[in-house]
Parts: structure tokens; C-alpha cells; sequence
């Protein structure tokens, strides 16, 4: 077998995969150890793809910024009430090529890298120091969910588990 059309093949299939999907408020709160997050659920239009669950911008730790720049960090602050959690948190601060000469950029780097920073950039304008969120992705667990939940309690730490559930054909 050639290795080369498998290469072009996985190569231009990123582009061609531009999902679109419709988000809903995910009716469902969770309680983490510092307060209660509600997220969104994702559905695919490809009924191949499952919904999803997404919990964004969800603090991890207290920002060392100012004179804890260089510290440990510490535990986030707990909140009161629901978090909202339906938009990423900032990037860490990065320094990223000039790309605005498309032309001198390509002297620079191959043309496949520049089309992927162009799509990178957009999600790469908001840099702050205060970087420490998690973006979380799991499986829907709505009424069509082909997965069940079950936890485990590990000091302290709820671990979550998803198991597939089983189908019986008759």
C-alpha cells in the first residue's frame, strides 16, 4: 500500500471536519469540592456523533499573578451560587508569530503551519496570566446517552467513571 494518498487523505480531512452544533443550557448541576458548575450539552448534525457535555472555564487553582507570580499555587476560592461554565477561560500568555505578510510568513514556515495558526489565532487573543481553568468534555448523560455514570471516592476526590451501557437485540 502507497503511503502517500493516506497521508493526503488525513491531511486535508481536518478542514473538511468543521463542525457545527447547537448548545443548550445543560440542565444539570454538578457540585464540585469549591461550589455547584452547570455547563452546556453540544449536539452534533452528524447523528453519528454522540452529544456531549461541556463544562468550560472551570478554575483549578488561585491565579498566581502580582507578587505570587512564581508561588505554588493554592486551591481556588470557593463561590456561592451556580457557575455558569459556557466560555473558556484565557490561554496562558504565548508569543506567537507574525503572520500578517502571508508572503514572508511562508519564508518562514510551510504553508500547512500557516493555515493552522490561522485558525489557531482567534482562540489565542485572550492570554492572561490567570491561565488555570479546565475545559471539560464528557459524554452527554441525557435521556440519550449510551453511557451510565457511576463515582468512586478516592481521599477525598470524586473520580468520575463512564461505563458503556449494555444492548440487548432481540
Amino acid at each position: 500500500m502507497e503511503l502517500f494518498p493516506v497521508l493526503v487523505c488525513l491531511i486535508a480531512l481536518p478542514p473538511a471536519l468543521s463542525l457545527s452544533f447547537k448548545s443548550k443550557l445543560n440542565p444539570r448541576i454538578v457540585q464540585t469540592r469549591y461550589g455547584e458548575v452547570q455547563g452546556i450539552t453540544r449536539s452534533f448534525e452528524y447523528k453519528s456523533l454522540k452529544p456531549i457535555d461541556v463544562y468550560l472555564g472551570i478554575p483549578y487553582a488561585t491565579p498566581p499573578v502580582g507578587s505570587k507570580r512564581f508561588s505554588p499555587t493554592r486551591a481556588p476560592s470557593p463561590w456561592e451560587g451556580v457557575r455558569l461554565s459556557e466560555s473558556v477561560g484565557p490561554v496562558c500568555p504565548q508569543k506567537l508569530p507574525d503572520i500578517t505578510n502571508e508572503q514572508e510568513a511562508l519564508e518562514r514556515m510551510p504553508k500547512g503551519r500557516l493555515e493552522y495558526l490561522k485558525r489557531l489565532l482567534p482562540h489565542l487573543r485572550n492570554q492572561s496570566e490567570d491561565c488555570l481553568y479546565l475545559n471539560i468534555y464528557a459524554p452527554a448523560m441525557g435521556e440519550y446517552s449510551e453511557y451510565e455514570q457511576f463515582s468512586s471516592r478516592l481521599s477525598n476526590n470524586t473520580i468520575m467513571f463512564f461505563k458503556k451501557k449494555r444492548t440487548v437485540t432481540i
